[in-house]
């Protein structure tokens, strides 16, 4: 999941030790026992696990070592930021990521130690944000980490949120073709202009009022490489728009949308091919995007253009205090 990360200026300087478990931020040395967490934790198929980031993200991980070895890291992250104006409703999202080694994931013990330090830096973040909307503390897992996201729900009161599938696109296979009528003009926008920018976020918060991107989500994708927004025009009129970027060598597809009175005319369908051959032309050889389990008209759509679901996220969340 793309994440935009809050960069703090303080660590944690103290270390507590409760049944000779160590639990401090993470520091440049653990490195190599961060690699041996890792593959421990996706031993276990399809496992969430975020990495650290760069130095100034530490911050934001907390990591719990027993006798030399790292048996548990998790991390927080400002993921959605709530523009002012936007329905009361919406909420500011901040998710976090907490796992153990394999052998450990079922340790209450180890994860009630660790869990107050990653809802303490979330309640610092929160307070980052602005107050005319709440906060939600957010995690996302595998449905085959039951263990892990029961503790959340049973033991911290989160609630079932949303799920999602990842569907894939294998691009070496061939792409098919498609037109789209004489009065629509499909084109690249770079938004270099600020100006641009807002145009782009008033006409995505009319698609998803109650989870609008904001300007902080848009400049995070934008610093992706081969980040393009494509959109289809009638004459000055925008009425569709998807973005593409390369990620982790893997081509991702994010914010697909039509609007209201030129939906059900094959334009998503063909930005979507346009999309794909975009990365395709950059030496990508697969493309990801998600989509709510919900949604039947999109999972059809991206069905049509050769997308399979490769795995599912569940999200659970719960409200942050005041």
């Amino acid at each position: 999941m793309d994440k935009c990360i809050e960069r703090g200026t303080i660590l944690v300087e103290s270390v507590e030790l409760l049944d000779e478990i160590e639990i401090r931020n993470f520091q440049e040395g653990d490195m190599p026992l961060l690699g041996e967490l890792y593959n421990s934790v996706n031993s276990r198929e399809n496992a969430t696990f975020w990495w650290v980031g760069d130095s100034d993200n530490w911050v934001n991980v907390f990591c719990a070592f027993e006798q030399g070895k790292m048996i548990a890291k998790g991390q927080v992250s400002i993921i959605d930021i709530v523009p002012s104006g936007r329905s009361a409703e919406s909420k500011h999202l901040i998710y976090l990521n907490l796992k153990t080694i394999a052998e450990r994931e079922t340790d209450l013990n180890l994860l009630e130690q660790l869990y107050p330090y990653l809802y303490s830096r979330a309640m610092e973040l929160k307070e980052s944000l602005s107050h005319e909307h709440g906060t939600l503390l957010c995690v996302g897992n595998d449905p085959s980490e039951n263990a892990n996201s029961q503790f959340f729900i049973q033991q911290k009161g989160f609630r079932h949120r949303e799920s999602l599938f990842t569907m894939e696109r294998d691009l070496t296979q061939s792409i098919p073709e498609l037109q789209i009528s004489d009065d629509l003009q499909c084109t690249p926008w770079a938004m270099e202009s600020s100006q641009e920018e807002i145009e782009y976020l008033q006409l995505e918060a009319q698609i998803w009022p109650d989870t609008a991107l904001g300007m902080e989500r848009l400049s995070q994708y934008k610093q992706n490489p081969l980040w393009t927004a494509m959109v289809v025009r009638e004459a000055d009129t925008i009425v569709g728009s998807l973005m593409a970027w390369r990620e982790e060598g893997k081509g991702v597809i994010e914010d697909v949308f039509v609007r209201e009175p030129w939906r059900n005319r094959g334009i998503a369908k063909y930005m979507l091919i346009q999309a794909l051959n975009y990365l395709k032309g950059n030496g990508l050889e697969s493309a990801e995007l998600m989509v709510l389990t919900t949604n039947n008209s999109a999972l059809s759509l991206y069905g049509s253009v050769g997308f399979n679901m490769i795995k599912e996220e569940v999200r659970y969340c719960v409200e942050l205090s005041k």
